[in-house]
């Protein structure tokens, strides 16, 4: 085996409201859904059942009622393995994770072909159970959920020191949420796909001030798989796939806010990772001809590019409201709509980024296709980008 990992083939539901409510006559079953990308993936891979040894999965939501969740898809796939059957969770990265570990299964030799798979369910859950149940207990049960802390919060803390420190505004930060409509009309598996227009992003309600509805993520549900393969395998299919050409990680070993001051708007973590990255890959953020990140707000968008070099810093907002991150601009971002428009069904959202990656680098992407697109970077986080994994993907066969 070569030891090159490669994306060849992918699947994915629509993001949308798909979770059945309770007591409904009819059930929208998880693993009825994951199976049927399982077979539509495999199928644009050009691979056999036979091929998968290792099959990683990003844990599901708690509401899912089946438990031990991978067991139960490899006996439903009818599918032994001789690498690993697992679920993987860390929070909003869980989906990056699950991807890294079926990379590494193929890298260490356990497998030739992995999935990446999973499903994230909750719009049907009570806003009251969620809020309780995922959004606030994320933070330090002692230090932040007395406070009343959920993750919005921390990020409308970013957004308010952000334009502070950098002479930014909210109009700045909330034209990202307009870019990111743009590009998401043009997704056919994106939440919201009706065009939106700055002054209708500024006149929406409050979420976090100075965060309003458009500018922050809806519950989404959705599920993908990703089929990953040595690049022996990639290229004996004779089809497009992309190769992953460097990956980092980095976790400043805080959790969401830390009690230590320090530069709460710098994302260190993701410009360690993505330091690391570009070194893994032989490239600098120059180089990126698409980014596909991790940022549930508007300011976490600005933020992150700004960590990995894909804008300067402190000029991201104005970078965005220029339109130098829009599909045409110098470094388009979230070519898909994001997780504003695309959407963001938590523990599999870092899987979308990769099935977006899939439809730029082998040219599918129709209206939003960046034009010659080669390479691509993603981003996943943990907490308030307490952690990143960020990877670099080429364009290949």
């Amino acid at each position: 085996m070569s030891g090159k990992v490669a994306i060849l083939g992918c699947a994915a539901l629509p993001v949308g409201k798909w979770q059945s409510p309770p007591g409904a006559e009819i059930q929208v079953l998880e693993h009825e859904v994951l199976v049927r990308l399982v077979v539509e993936a495999v199928a644009d891979a050009g691979v056999s059942k036979h091929d998968i040894a290792s099959l990683i999965f990003a844990v599901p939501r708690p509401y899912t009622l089946q438990k031990y969740f991978g067991t139960f898809m490899a006996n439903y796939l009818r599918l032994p393995c001789t690498g690993m059957v697992m679920e993987v969770m860390g929070n909003g990265m869980t989906a990056g994770l699950a991807f890294q570990a079926a990379a590494d299964q193929i890298r260490l030799g356990r497998a030739r072909v992995s999935l990446a798979l999973g499903v994230n369910f909750e719009t049907a859950t009570p806003a009251i159970e969620h809020m309780m149940s995922s959004m606030r207990a994320t933070g330090d049960v002692d230090f932040h959920v007395p406070f009343g802390f959920t993750p919005i919060s921390w990020y409308a803390m970013d957004a308010a020191r952000y334009i502070h420190e950098h002479g930014s505004s909210r109009a700045e930060l909330a034209s990202v949420a307009v870019k990111n409509r743009a590009h998401a009309v043009h997704n056919p598996i994106a939440q919201f796909r009706k065009p939106i227009t700055l002054d209708e992003v500024l006149a929406q309600k409050p979420i976090v001030d100075p965060l309003g509805l458009f500018e922050v993520p809806a519950r989404s549900d959705g599920a993908v798989c990703l089929v990953l393969a040595d690049e022996e395998v990639a290229k004996a299919t004779g089809r497009p796939y992309a190769l992953i050409r460097g990956s980092g990680f980095f976790h400043e070993g805080a959790h969401q806010i830390s009690e230590v001051p320090n530069d709460m708007i710098a994302f260190d973590s993701a410009a360690v990772a993505g330091r690391q990255a570009y070194e893994d890959a032989g490239v600098s953020p120059a180089d990126i001809d698409f980014a596909e990140l991790y940022a549930p707000c508007t300011i976490v968008e600005v933020l992150v590019g700004e960590a990995l070099g894909l804008t300067p810093r402190g000029r991201g907002g104005k970078a965005a409201a220029a339109g130098e991150t829009s599909l045409g601009g110098r470094i388009p971002i979230c070519t898909s709509g994001g997780l504003q428009s695309r959407g963001h069904p938590a523990y599999v959202t870092p899987f979308y980024s990769f099935v977006e990656v899939m439809d730029q680098l082998r040219g599918r992407a129709g209206a939003r296709q960046v034009k010659d697109a080669r390479l691509a970077l993603t981003s996943a986080e943990l907490g308030n980008y307490n952690a990143a994994l960020v990877h670099v993907l080429e364009a290949k066969g």
